[in-house]
């Protein structure tokens, strides 16, 4: 046997070990996984298709699992193909949120001096604003549409990375192995690319894990707002507007993409802090 292959041998049933003490990180990554799966094949596994009618307000039965909506169209079938647009707007806002936010954290740590001052009192500026109005501002910019929900989005959640991998910079540019490399002659390039970047990996996951969960929710709200546009959209928080007028007739309308939205949001912090759990034992055995 290799050395390779045996440290593989010794080394897989400790992951496994840590993964399954940590239950958070693989309840919440089933959750992920069954919505993302959803999403991929709604396709394949919705019962009708997403304009296909069949009736208005109609009770769960056999034939509609969680009845029909104000529009005669089949709410699961809603709900699974709903979970596409909820999610790719979300993960496309939260992708945007790590590069630039990631991209300002390390600037700020790295310079330090009048760059660090310049780019916190901007990110302290960026914080007083309120959720909502940069959103309108996005749409006053702009106009209603899934481009606007996605750029606000990240707009609201570029502070949250930037402010965490500054503070993270600070400390790893003071490290030994960081003023070895300096003293060795290597460029700021390299440095970003194969040393502060690697370090600060963990958090960038962890933290991004989280914001997806936040994400869920905040592309949900901007769409119950209208700022996604067109309402009849198969998506969560169109669903939820579309439902809120006939609440007194049905509630399957507005419980089902509720409940979808809700536990993907658990899916995302479950997964984020069995991540962060794991990676804290994982560094405190070295």
């Amino acid at each position: 046997m290799s050395a390779a292959t045996y440290e593989l041998a010794t080394t897989a049933p400790s992951i496994r070990r840590r993964l399954f003490q940590v239950p958070g990180l693989w309840i919440g990554g089933g959750l992920i996984f069954t919505f993302v799966f959803c999403a991929i094949f709604a396709g394949l596994i919705a019962p009708y298709g997403p304009d296909e009618r069949d009736g208005k307000n109609q009770p769960p039965s056999g034939a509609h699992w969680l009845g029909t909506d104000t529009n005669e169209k089949d709410v699961l079938t809603r709900v699974l193909y709903g979970s596409r647009l909820s999610l790719i707007a979300s993960v496309t806002s939260i992708s945007c949120a790590v590069v630039v936010g990631v991209g300002l954290g390390m600037l700020a740590g790295y310079r330090g001096g009048r760059t660090d001052m310049l780019v916190m009192r901007l990110i302290d500026i960026w914080l007083s604003f309120p959720s909502l109005l940069i959103a309108f501002l996005v749409i006053a910019a702009m106009r209603p549409g899934w481009t606007a929900v996605i750029l606000a989005v990240a707009l609201i959640n570029v502070p949250v990375f930037a402010r965490q991998i500054r503070a993270e910079m600070l400390s790893l540019k003071h490290a030994a192995y960081v003023e070895a490399a300096i003293a060795a002659g290597a460029s700021p390039l390299y440095l970003v690319a194969f040393v502060f970047l690697p370090a600060v990996s963990g958090t960038i996951w962890v933290l991004a894990t989280l914001g997806l969960g936040h994400a869920i929710l905040e592309v949900a709200g901007l769409s119950f707002l209208g700022i996604a546009g067109d309402p009849s959209n198969a998506e969560w928080g169109s669903m939820l507007v579309e439902a809120k007028g006939e609440l007194h007739v049905t509630v399957w309308p507005a419980i089902a993409p509720g409940i979808a939205i809700s536990l993907t949001i658990l899916g995302f912090n479950l997964f984020g802090d069995g991540l962060r759990e794991l990676l804290s034992r994982r560094s405190r055995s070295f």
